[in-house]
């Protein structure tokens, strides 16, 4: 599928997303609009209960695939960017570390995330954010002008992930450090899984090997990377039934199901730009 189609379907399922009030990233098919699950994928992926609790109401979809948050060490007076910010999750949590003094900067490029994002700001009085639209292939901000930039499970719908990090060397001050949580493969999916549109939103299909996103994060010119943590995925979206497998139009064999299973993992990638 070409790019501009694959932003498309990638708007569009964020945007009903947005709509719903909560879904996830994660491979459950019947997440959408259960804030209970919403929460357990969070708890799950590192954030904790005072996390959940200091954040405006609205703002955890359940989106994510690692906490960010946790080791970016943020300070207060910090500039932070969040490349691909959804409702505002990280974001509020990054505003509470860098203070008044410090500020913190969503991008979305789906305009029903950053409605969202801006009401949940607004009605919590959260005055240090504010949300972009825009694409982080693409960013609306001048060079050297923030010092940490997080992600959270959004890079891998990039089609251009090159271009992505190249951006977030760009606007990082000299100095600035550069903290994601992203999914990434062990091995290359099968093509059914490469082609199934479901897949691709979910955060799967747009995955690339991991020596090859380590590879794009030297490329763009960052240094120290490293890998922090990293931990398998669960793919359950892709049932051991064959009947479900032929609905869902993938028609994998077992071998091939338990092959995917144990080629997508999460990783917590930290890098700095000299």
């Amino acid at each position: 599928m070409k790019e501009k189609n694959l932003k498309k379907v990638v708007k569009d399922g964020y945007a009903k997303i947005a709509k719903s009030g909560s879904c996830c990233c994660t491979p459950l098919t019947n997440c959408c609009g259960q804030t209970d699950i919403a929460k357990d994928i969070s708890l799950n992926i590192g954030y904790s209960e005072n996390d959940l609790k200091s954040i405006p109401e609205g703002s955890n979809l359940g989106l994510g695939c690692g906490n960010p948050i946790a080791m970016a060490s943020l300070r207060s007076g910090e500039i932070v960017l969040d490349l691909g910010s959804g409702a505002g999750f990280d974001c509020f949590l990054a505003a509470s570390k860098v203070g008044n003094n410090g500020r913190v900067i969503g991008i979305d490029m789906t305009p029903e995330m950053i409605d969202k994002a801006r009401e949940n700001a607004r009605k919590s009085n959260i005055t240090n954010v504010e949300f972009k639209l825009g694409e982080i292939e693409n960013l609306p901000l001048a060079n050297s002008t923030v010092d940490v930039i997080i992600s959270n499970c959004v890079i891998n719908l990039a089609p251009d992930k090159e271009k992505v990090f190249k951006e977030a060397y760009r606007v990082l001050k000299s100095g600035g450090r550069l903290m994601v949580s992203d999914i990434v493969l062990k091995k290359h999916l099968p093509q059914q899984i490469k082609n199934n549109i479901s897949a691709y939103v979910r955060c799967i299909s747009g995955a690339i090997l991991k020596e090859n996103y380590l590879d794009v994060v030297k490329k763009a010119g960052f240094t120290d990377i490293k890998v922090i943590d990293e931990s398998r995925y669960p793919v359950n979206f892709i049932s051991d039934d064959s009947a479900a497998i032929i609905k869902n139009g993938l028609d994998l064999s077992r071998e091939e199901t338990i092959g995917v299973e144990n080629s997508v993992f999460s990783i917590k990638v930290s890098a700095v730009k000299k």
